[in-house]
């Protein structure tokens, strides 16, 4: 993986700032530590720094390839898993290859199909392309947003890049949020709408669009969308196609000239991309290496609840002892985890998961001090309905039922300009007409899958972003091959009751398990990531939220109700009786999210506008 930046101005050269985009390129350096390049192209300059993953000599960008009276560059950040069988169409089509990079075949790619290039990648992807002669850019993503992109458009130019912060870097880009922007912070946040951002005319290039433009033309395109239809097989095939297409896709993202590990939490997604790992390492006479994390003395302060009902380690040894893999347990400090707040806010741009984004930061440091590649099993639950709320009616997002809370936290002037229930009512309404025609008419058809529309768009586009920026943050490339796109076409379809089979929640994708996993691993309750409940962290976020308390010029301050900012720190954040966001962001988590929230004011000097 890496970070990629650039900027175009269709009116003049910009070979004069040069140093601009070298500035705003090392803002990334996390993102690629191994090699950093900016080059000018007259009116365009790109930047790249560089994660070696494949082809360690032979993928620098940014890359360049001339046809006929064109040259193209491309800056990439990614994986193509499909690179073999690209590398072996475009061969076929007179294509020669000096490295092999999947880079290079992703810029032949490009050069022989154009804009209909994405649609014949499979991987995670976010890159541009420009053409000088043509004045022509091309921003892509894929389809599934594993990798970010976001953007900012002017008079006669255009300036992008992996995260917001080189934006930021810009001189003339300031940090400035409307009406807008504090509506989506306060309402859906840390979850945004598709295609924003907090920032004013900050743009996030939305998963399966390209942006193409020239001087004379701008296309902004949707290459790739689920489809509803009749599911086409009985359960037992349905469960041989869905094992099917999850072992491929594992063992095509098990490629890499790196070392490579798995996360492994003892639950069914991660035991199931580690089982088909393990048996793909144990036939090439090699061991795998998993991770997991847990905190100082968990063991005495865990509190079961109804979404984390128990601790992983049992779950652990079981696949140990079946697989034999070579397990590092990580145990996280609260020191650790409160020192890493700030950091893991800085990493995303704006105030986000508190410590359940600190701790995994802090975990993808240790994975990386041995590994470069991780798999990961995000994005199961959003396909195969893992979540309590697909098991009821609801006609908000689920994983926001706090808005009341949240309203009632705010100071009587921003309670009335903000609008929050208003708000997020509009963004449900304007995202509910966004869901293609359904295939199933029928009341319950056509709410769940709405909702498991909204929870693609919104809820795991939220942990997906989270994985990126913490992971990349260690210099971590993580791979999640529950998001390859084949397997999502397939399993979108799939009804209810098949994927419920056996009255459980992803009943399909358990009996898909079946026979690869130790039984008990195959039918535990889902329990999601873990979180700290140790004491010694809520006494440290409640200092932190005192000192920035003792700030009067916080915006704390300007936007909350003092005496009720007061009674959530004397609580450990206990008098709000919802989550926050999600299942885990309660309590003392809430708490560390309004320190980040103060800080995130402070330095990034953002401005109300």
């Amino acid at each position: 993986m890496c970070g990629i930046a650039g900027w175009v101005n269709w009116q003049q050269s910009l070979v004069g700032y040069i140093d601009v985009m070298r500035k705003m390129t090392e803002t990334l350096a996390h993102r690629g530590p191994d090699e950093m390049n900016v080059k000018a192209f007259g009116k365009a300059l790109l930047g790249h720094q560089r994660l070696a993953v494949i082809d360690l000599e032979g993928g620098r960008q940014p890359m360049q390839r001339t046809i006929g009276d064109r040259t193209y560059t491309l800056v990439y950040n990614g994986e193509l898993y499909n690179t073999a069988a690209l590398r072996k169409t475009l061969e076929n089509r007179g294509y020669t290859f000096e490295t092999t990079s999947d880079t290079e075949v992703l810029l032949a790619a490009y050069i022989e199909w154009q804009e209909a290039c994405p649609t014949h990648l499979n991987g995670i992807f976010a890159f541009a392309v420009w053409c000088e002669e043509e004045e022509s850019l091309f921003i892509c993503r894929d389809r599934m947003g594993v990798k970010p992109l976001f953007y900012t458009e002017r008079e006669n130019e255009i300036l992008f890049a992996s995260e917001i912060k080189t934006l930021l870097k810009h001189p003339t880009i300031k940090p400035q949020v409307d009406l807008q922007g504090l509506k989506g912070l306060l309402s859906i946040g840390p979850s945004r709408i598709p295609g924003t951002t907090v920032f004013k005319n900050i743009i996030e290039l939305k998963p399966a669009h390209y942006l193409k433009i020239t001087p004379n033309e701008k296309k902004l395109v949707r290459y790739w969308d689920v489809s509803y239809h009749s599911h086409p097989h009985e359960e037992q095939e349905t469960v041989e196609q869905v094992r099917t297409l999850l072992q491929t896709a594992i063992e095509r993202q098990l490629v890499s000239d790196v070392p490579l590990c798995t996360f492994l939490s003892g639950g069914l997604d991660s035991s199931f991309i580690t089982a088909v790992a393990a048996e793909q390492y144990r036939s090439n006479g090699k061991v795998l290496h998993t991770y997991s994390v847990d905190f100082e003395e968990s063991d005495k302060f865990f509190q079961k609840n109804d979404f984390q009902v128990s601790q992983d380690a049992y779950w652990i040894q079981l696949m140990r002892d079946r697989f034999q893999t070579e397990h590092h347990e990580i145990i996280l400090t609260q020191e650790a985890m409160v020192e890493a707040l700030l950091e893991a806010m800085q990493l995303k741009d704006y105030p986000s998961m508190a410590d359940i984004d600190s701790s995994l930061l802090l975990f993808c440091r240790e994975m990386k001090k041995d590994f470069t590649v991780a798999l990961s099993g995000e994005c199961a639950d959003e396909l195969f309905g893992g979540y309590p709320w697909f098991f009821a009616n609801t006609n908000y997002f689920p994983w926001i039922r706090s808005i009341k809370e949240r309203d009632a936290l705010l100071n009587n002037g921003w309670r009335d300009k903000l609008n929050l229930g208003g708000f997020l009512q509009e963004t449900y309404d304007a995202a509910i007409a966004e869901v293609p025609d359904l295939y199933d008419k029928s009341k319950e058809g056509k709410e769940r899958g709405e909702l498991f529309y909204l929870n693609n768009m919104f809820f795991m586009q939220t942990l997906l972003e989270r994985k990126d920026r913490m992971s990349m943050g260690a210099s971590l490339e993580v791979r999640v091959p529950f998001a390859d796109h084949e397997l999502v076409e397939y399993v979108w379809n799939i009804p209810w009751d098949m994927k419920t089979a056996g009255g459980h929640e992803k009943g399909i994708l358990r009996k898909a398990a079946e026979g690869l996993l130790p039984e008990e691993i195959v039918w535990r309750k889902k329990n999601p990531y873990p979180k700290t409940y140790h004491p010694a962290y809520t006494k440290a976020v409640q200092t932190l939220l005192a000192e920035c308390l003792a700030d009067s010029s916080s915006i704390l301050y300007e936007l909350f109700d003092h005496e009720q900012l007061q009674q959530l720190l004397a609580t450990g954040g206990a008098s709000f009786q919802k989550p926050w966001f999600g299942q885990l962001m309660a309590g003392p988590q809430l708490l560390a999210y309004f320190v980040q929230l103060h800080h995130w004011f402070k330095n990034y000097n953002v401005e109300l506008v």
